[in-house]
């Protein structure tokens, strides 16, 4: 019946394909996700990329698996997928105490690189891994080529690992040594078993994808290089190498995909796509003001300066905005809170400055603020900014004579007029705290509100902290807080689930002191409650020069856990923890931060964390991490060393208005004792991006 049902669908796909006259989008299709996720065919990957930027989420479905994943196009070389796999066969575990009856769950991760471009003669060609890090059920390494002729585009490549298990090809490298005909598949989960690639029997695997005249249709064939017989759901019956397949593309975000493979199994799904390069969102704002110059007498006037300042505060979003007059510069002061590029901010304080501009001043002073702490001063020449309001005569056109130069503080100058900062500052935001590929169950979740206040008692100092308030969750499927058994390590984030159980608790409560030190140099001190888990005191210090691609910066801790019963008190457990941490921008990888920290964790291991992002045109940064300490494996226990990656995205994408604001995602396969670092309210790093020109 199924494979009846398929045929016909496939049928009817090419005969409306046949009979289309026009395209439905103004822009070609482009590649399409593969089953396990990451641009391919069916069972097997293409050399093609998507367009950088482009993130998808896909789900696959047939009677053996259920496929999850996520793929990101981080840079037009390099694709990169997290992957969930339900396998539909097997328990959890054999304790029913334990997992109930929920299937078996796999993560992986996989990675392609795209080693040349397709040209006239030559084929594009990509060198990718799946299962990288994972438990070893998919692991493959293949080297694939793909070339297009008209509608065609045809792929052929060379598999090991679960892609190659036919070996209808022999290993290549089984001539350097015997060594690569041979492949254990025993990894341990979370490791990078590096001995292993490219291992094993060889297979060759290729087939075509059609784009038919009709646009949103494309068809698939592939000749897979797997034969299943060693497959974890059990050895699958496969009645032919050969699959087929169709994708409609539903809308610009989203395709629906349908194939039969093996000869006897349906596969259906979809998948969701957004561009985080292109991602825009209209804005509901005040226009830009007008150029309406008013000269002024030498002084200011307390009439403009009144009107001067709510318009600073309201259209150029400088909050808290101090005005004043010293020699011949006239010096604004404030801290933005409305546009991720500073720079519109000062763009627009400079034409209302301008449009009643007293008559001596010849330099504007803009120094933006953070936290009580001066970022960075744009000096701009007056007599420069009028003629580019005014227009420069046809091929006499000349650069705007402006400079970002280290902030003058705003003691050091005279006091002027000024709109008060609020001292009270709070809000109420909801929570959701999830949890994927738990044991109990594979999806947790924990909603909730968060209350937060801040309090102002100088312009230096703050005291501030949030209650967490439960609405709903199904943690009461946690069914096993008993320490991990293969670790040795204190438990200093495994009582998760303790936690959890609260409804209401004090998430942080604590007292910060903030101060900018001279010269490219920023500190902190804080104490209190500082995050769910601990409370104690600690420092930080930074330099961060202006508008440089690095910073360098060092914090030092003591703190005590928090008793999981009472979380106003504190257990036994204590210790001193902090980093040294590096921060590099290269000139050559466009949107890139690498972060280096080393230092002591909470377990009190020592080691390293190394932090790779990247930002996007839209503000959206993509990040992964790993850290690796003087922990062995064994004593760590189950994923070997801490890792996860992340996501944060600029509120401004979902709001009506300009906002600076940021939610972030975190995905951790695995939460373990060794690695763990203090989760701080407050990062000097964060705290001063406005020293940065490119950050958005």
């Amino acid at each position: 019946m199924k494979k009846r049902y398929l045929l016909s669908f496939l049928s009817l796909s090419v005969a409306c394909a046949c009979q289309a006259q026009a395209a439905s989008y103004s822009e070609p299709v482009g590649p399409s996700q593969s089953d396990f996720g990451g641009v391919g065919l069916l069972q097997v990957p293409t050399a093609r990329m998507a367009k950088d930027g482009e993130f998808s989420l896909n789900y696959r479905w047939n009677d053996q698996y259920r496929f999850y994943s996520s793929s990101i196009q981080l840079f037009p070389w390099l694709e990169a997928t997290i992957r969930y796999t339900d396998v539909r066969t097997r328990l959890y575990s054999s304790v029913e105490s334990f997992s109930g009856n929920q299937t078996y769950k796999d993560k992986a991760f996989d990675l392609k690189l795209r080693l040349w471009e397709e040209g006239y003669w030559l084929p594009q060609v990509a060198l990718g891994t799946r299962d990288l890090g994972g438990t070893g059920l998919f692991d493959s390494e293949y080297l694939v080529a793909s070339k297009a002729w008209g509608p065609l585009d045809f792929t052929l490549g060379l598999g090991w690992g679960y892609i190659g298990n036919s070996g209808n090809v022999k290993n290549p490298f089984c001539e350097a040594s015997d060594s690569f005909c041979t492949r254990s598949g025993s990894n341990t989960t979370g490791t990078i078993n590096g001995s292993e690639m490219f291992h094993g029997p060889s297979a060759l695997f290729g087939g075509v994808e059609y784009q038919t005249p009709w646009q949103p249709l494309r068809l698939k064939m592939e000749y897979e290089g797997n034969d299943y017989q060693g497959d974890y759901a059990g050895k699958l019956k496969q009645n032919s190498k050969v699959n087929v397949g169709a994708i409609y593309r539903a809308a610009s975000w989203a395709d629906i995909n349908l194939s039969y493979e093996r000869g006897n199994t349906l596969m259906a799904g979809f998948t969701l796509r957004a561009n985080f390069d292109e991602m825009r969102q209209p804005h509901v704002d005040a226009r830009k003001p007008d150029y309406q110059p008013n000269p002024q007498p030498d002084f200011l006037q307390s009439t403009v300066a009144a009107n001067q300042l709510t318009d600073l505060k309201y259209n150029a979003g400088l909050d808290a905005p101090n005005l004043q007059v010293k020699g011949h510069t006239l010096y604004v002061t404030g801290e933005q809170y409305k546009y991720r590029d500073t720079q519109e901010g000062v763009d627009r304080a400079n034409i209302i400055l301008m449009n009643n501009l007293p008559a001596k001043v010849d330099t504007l002073s803009v120094t933006q603020t953070r936290y009580g702490m001066p970022q960075v001063t744009t000096e701009t020449k007056v007599d420069s900014l009028r003629q580019q309001l005014e227009g420069y005569p046809l091929g006499h056109e000349k650069p705007l004579e402006q400079q970002r130069v280290e902030p003058i503080e705003p003691g050091k100058t005279e006091q002027g007029y000024y709109i008060e900062k609020d001292s009270l500052n709070y809000s109420l935001s909801p929570v959701l705290n999830q949890s994927v590929g738990g044991a109990e169950n594979f999806y947790m979740y924990q909603a909730g509100l968060m209350g937060n206040a801040d309090y102002w008692l100088t312009n230096h100092l703050v005291v501030g902290g949030g209650v967490f308030v439960n609405l709903a969750n199904n943690y009461d499927k946690f069914n096993y807080t008993n320490p991990p058994s293969d670790s040795t390590l204190p438990r200093v984030r495994t009582r998760i689930r303790e936690y959890v159980q609260n409804d209401t608790y004090v998430n942080n409560l604590q007292a910060n002191y903030f101060q900018y030190l001279g010269n490219g140099f920023y500190g902190q001190v804080y104490g209190g409650y500082l995050e769910t888990m601990y409370g104690g005191a600690g420092a930080e210090v930074i330099y961060r020069p202006l508008d440089s691609s690095w910073a360098l910066g060092v914090d030092a801790n003591y703190v005590k856990q928090r008793d999981w019963d009472n979380m106003m008190n504190f257990a036994d457990y204590s210790a001193k923890t902090g980093h040294l941490t590096g921060y590099w921008k290269p000139g050559f990888m466009d949107g890139v931060l690498m972060k280096l920290s080393v230092g002591q964790y909470l377990a009190e291991d020592k080691g390293g964390t190394v932090d790779i992002s990247k930002q996007f045109d839209s503000g959206v940064i993509v990040g992964a991490y790993a850290t690796l300490t003087n922990v062995s494996s064994a004593d760590y226990g189950e994923g070997s060393f801490t890792k996860g990656f992340y996501v944060s995205v600029p509120l401004d994408l979902f709001s009506l208005t300009p906002v600076r604001g940021r939610a972030q995602v975190n995905w951790t396969p695995l939460t373990r004792d060794g690695g763990q670092k203090l989760g701080r309210q407050y990062s000097l790093y964060d705290m001063t991006t406005d020293r940065d020109i490119n950050f958005k």
